[in-house]
């Protein structure tokens, strides 16, 4: 139980359904759609609808998603709706630039937008209200305006010189020149005129006709290789989780292209270790999870690609004898520097929500645009901010997650859903780039090894590394931080916090969800 005299917010339970999200709007319009019957992927799209919208810096309809679908009696199934790079790019000049990555801002960065597909997909699948419904509250704070939020309006003002760059982004992204001010109110006039058009026609409204042509001539503009093709022939894909064992849980993830199996990896490393922190708020447990996560992300930047383009050694990811290597040159005492080769095979930022509905499907549901507003490249006439998932891409030859043609890149959302004898019991994710895969063994192990709630688990501050740093919130004690520092970390306090979340906690035994919104973010989480 938290301390009721100091500042925070109390873990919220329901005996119905529940629904957390990063913004009030979409919390609310999701409320309103279970409350009306519709289920957990009905809600789950009116609200990353309304982010869209709302919370425009971490998502768009011109970015990915992913989701994993948790329905009583089956087993868990999860989309891989990502976009792929133009069919005609010749990546060439490119490989030849000598850069390591593509920059940013480049329209070779962005790749087909595969979350319209996806909500597509869902609907199909599950749903029970279509998408003229569905839209329907994010059309009208796209036309009838919005409020901006404190941390919307902070990450907005940072990115403001990027959005000057690009007529489509001043025109639809900048009010009056500049970024909108905490509480100014945003009209956008413009994509509520292409969900519009989604609503009317579905995905078609979407990758076909007027809105197509517009991001294909917006791009192409640029020196973008995107054809109109590109975009007709998008489709997602349903694939099947994996997942590892972890205190009677199976924590289960989204196969690669995306990086979820780096979590599953670091939750190996850290079982083999066999030391069990006093706290989660010590320099032990983070020494420890940092020095693992230096580990697994060694193993997933050599291996993670697109699964249709390369050899991706899933198996060999998620091995016992990978993980009985990685964790026996973690010294529990002192930073390694030098990490070691990575072991060969044998023979060789965004938006989460998490709802879970009165019949008891949980949706854990991740939507991005990767760098915030994407590559801040925006459809002259749509409104549309494209995301820049190439920059996932690496510029080496040879190397399984190369710039190719068609291709999927490494891609850094993941949803997780972590499940008791094959039925959900925590619908969760944990978002942030990078940060991603470690923030989901954080907040996961926060709760099932150290016994907080959902909201504790998401208070709890956090660490990760960047280079050679060791990143800690300003939660972090600063006696903790020394003690870092004294085990050879390069602990550095950052400007901005790592990520954000959602959980939903699902009690079988009382009939009851449990559920925490992160502090970090504007929203939170409400029940039925």
């Amino acid at each position: 139980m938290r301390d009721f005299q100091k500042p925070g917010r109390s873990v919220a339970y329901s005996s119905r359904a529940m629904c957390a999200t990063s913004h009030p709007h979409a919390t609310l319009a999701a409320l309103d759609v279970l409350k009306e019957g519709g289920n957990a992927v009905d809600a789950a799209v009116a609200a990353s609808a309304v982010l869209c919208v709302v919370e425009p810096q971490s998502t768009g309809i011109g970015g990915d998603c992913f989701a994993i679908i948790a329905r009583p009696g089956e087993p868990l199934r999860g989309l891989n709706a990502s976009g792929r790079s133009p069919m005609g790019l010749d990546p060439e000049p490119l490989l030849a630039s000598g850069a390591e990555r593509i920059d940013v801002n480049s329209p070779h960065a962005v790749t087909v937008p595969g979350a319209i597909d996806g909500w597509s997909m869902l609907i199909e699948a599950y749903g029970t209200r279509g998408f003229d419904r569905l839209l329907a509250p994010a059309i009208a704070h796209a036309e009838d305006g919005f409020v901006v939020t404190p941390r919307v309006a902070s990450d907005w003002r940072r990115e403001e010189p990027r959005l000057r760059h690009h007529a489509g982004a001043r025109r639809h992204l900048l009010k009056d020149g500049a970024a909108p001010a905490e509480g100014a109110i945003m009209h956008s006039p413009a994509l509520a005129q292409s969900l519009r058009a989604i609503a009317r026609e579905g995905r078609r409204g979407f990758y076909e006709g007027a809105v197509a042509e517009d991001m294909v001539a917006t791009l192409r503009a640029l020196g973008g290789a995107h054809a109109l093709e590109d975009f007709a022939r998008h489709r997602g894909q349903w694939v099947e989780p994996i997942a590892g064992a972890h205190a009677g849980l199976d924590l289960a993830e989204i196969p690669p292209n995306g990086h979820g199996v780096t979590a599953l990896v670091i939750l190996a490393i850290l079982d083999r270790l066999g030391v069990k922190p006093d706290g989660p708020v010590t320099a032990r447990r983070y020494h420890l999870l940092i020095e693992a996560a230096r580990q697994a992300y060694r193993a997933r930047d050599t291996f993670i690609a697109d699964p249709e383009k390369a050899d991706v050694p899933l198996a060999h990811l998620l091995s016992g004898a990978l993980a009985d290597e990685l964790a026996s040159r973690i010294d529990p005492d002192r930073r390694r520097a030098d990490l070691g080769p990575v072991p060969p095979p044998p023979g060789s930022d965004t938006i989460y929500l998490s709802v879970v509905d009165r019949d008891g499907m949980a949706v854990s549901f991740i939507n991005s645009v990767f760098w915030s507003f994407g590559s801040a490249i925006v459809s002259e006439k749509t409104g549309i901010a494209l995301q820049n998932r190439g920059c996932g891409f690496v510029l080496s030859r040879g190397h399984r997650n190369v710039l190719a043609p068609a291709k999927r890149p490494l891609h850094t959302i993941i949803p997780a859903m972590a499940t008791r004898n094959g039925e959900a019991e925590i619908c969760f994710g944990v978002m942030g780039g990078a940060y991603q895969p470690v923030g989901h063994v954080t907040a996961f192990t926060n709760m099932v090894d150290f016994g907080l709630d959902p909201q504790a688990a998401l208070d709890a501050p956090r660490c990760f590394f960047e280079g050679d740093s060791l990143v800690a919130e300003h939660g972090v004690p600063d006696d903790v931080a020394a003690t870092l520092g004294a085990m050879g970390h390069a602990v550095v306090r950052p400007d901005e916090p790592l990520g954000g979340g959602q959980i939903i906690r699902i009690d079988r035994a009382r009939g009851v969800l449990i559920g925490g919104s992160d502090p970090r973010k504007d929203g939170f989480v409400a029940g039925l």
